[in-house]
């Protein structure tokens, strides 16, 4: 008996020696609960999301125009020159097409968020531009868009992004033009990006002296628009507080408030598009939120400077880069 029980411990003993060899040499055979442990500790801020989630949901519940302001801020961030918040700072956000056309609400909103992160997470751990990313996503999944996920570990960029007039869509180009401007930002070449990203103009405004104006339909627009200097004109005319797939419907009927929407019906490389989320609102969401799980992650030049802001809307007054955006950096 007591040989038979000592071969028994040595077997059990060489079983927990090979297991533990095993672990060592395949880490990812973790069980699920440790590994969400293991990233937990290694996040700087692991309760971000569902403060950026609570702040957003109780913004929009005073002004359901936030999701609108949020669309146009974060495309106008990245499309120029990759995610980087560029567009908070004074040189780029107060200048065309920028100045004027940010809501100051949204804007407003993305810094309060900023404030209330960095007082929770002991200090600057999270930067602007995964803030602003972040409440985005949020504000169009509270509109009714399936969830996605937002990878962190964006950095805010110290200078503005050069020249974004030319580097943003204008609302008078023309398709080809559009398509050409998507196809220079590498993930966004397929023609679907374009049109399920003009999509997010569902929930959007526009100044009145950038309506079409060159048929029937579109000059009775501009000419009610006009007549308040205070006016905006929603870019969907059928449902223009609520993200749909009413706009393409608009556009099918040659209902379309720019150029650049209207075009996109009748362009032989977006027509069908158009179409299909005309008649489909699901497929529209889903490529939407692919199209912006693809724009949340363009990434701006190597070679530029950036830290984390302590305020959203100016560089730190520290050149040096923060030990902990570095940190945060090297890690992403």
């Amino acid at each position: 008996m007591a040989t038979r029980d000592a071969l028994l411990t040595t077997m059990v003993l060489l079983l927990a020696a090979v297991s533990v060899a095993a672990a060592a040499m395949a880490p990812m055979d973790i069980g699920d609960d440790l590994l969400v442990d293991l990233q937990l500790q290694q996040d700087p801020c692991p309760q971000v999301e569902d403060m950026v989630r609570s702040a957003v949901q109780a913004a929009l519940r005073r002004n359901i125009q936030l999701t609108a302001g949020l669309l146009r801020i974060f495309f106008h961030d990245c499309f120029p020159q990759g995610c980087d918040a560029s567009v908070l700072l004074a040189g780029e956000r107060d200048v065309p097409p920028n100045g004027g056309s940010l809501q100051p609400e949204a804007l407003r909103l993305i810094e309060d968020i900023r404030r209330e992160v960095h007082a929770k997470c002991g200090g600057p751990k999270v930067s602007c531009a995964d803030i602003l990313a972040l409440a985005t996503r949020d504000a169009v999944v509270a509109a009714g868009l399936p969830f996605f996920p937002i990878t962190r570990g964006r950095m805010d960029s110290r200078t503005p992004a050069p020249d974004v007039l030319r580097n943003l869509p204008s609302p008078s180009a023309s398709v080809d033009e559009l398509l050409d401007m998507f196809r220079r930002r590498r993930g966004l070449g397929d023609p679907a990006d374009l049109v399920a990203l003009s999509g997010g103009h569902t929930v959007g405004k526009a100044s009145c002296g950038v309506i079409r104006g060159n048929d029937d339909f579109s000059r009775g627009l501009a000419a009610n628009c006009s007549a308040s200097r205070s006016r905006k004109q929603s870019l969907d005319v059928i449902t223009p507080d609520a993200l749909d797939n009413r706009y393409f419907v608009a556009l099918r009927s040659g209902k379309g408030v720019l150029q650049s929407d209207q075009g996109l019906a009748d362009h032989p490389s977006t027509r069908d598009i158009v179409r299909d989320y005309a008649n489909d609102q699901q497929l529209f969401f889903r490529q939407f939120r692919a199209s912006m799980m693809k724009l949340s992650q363009l990434k701006p030049p190597p070679a530029g400077s950036f830290e984390i802001r302590h305020d959203c809307s100016r560089p730190n007054n520290n050149a040096r880069i923060d030990a902990d955006a570095a940190l945060l950096r090297a890690s992403a």
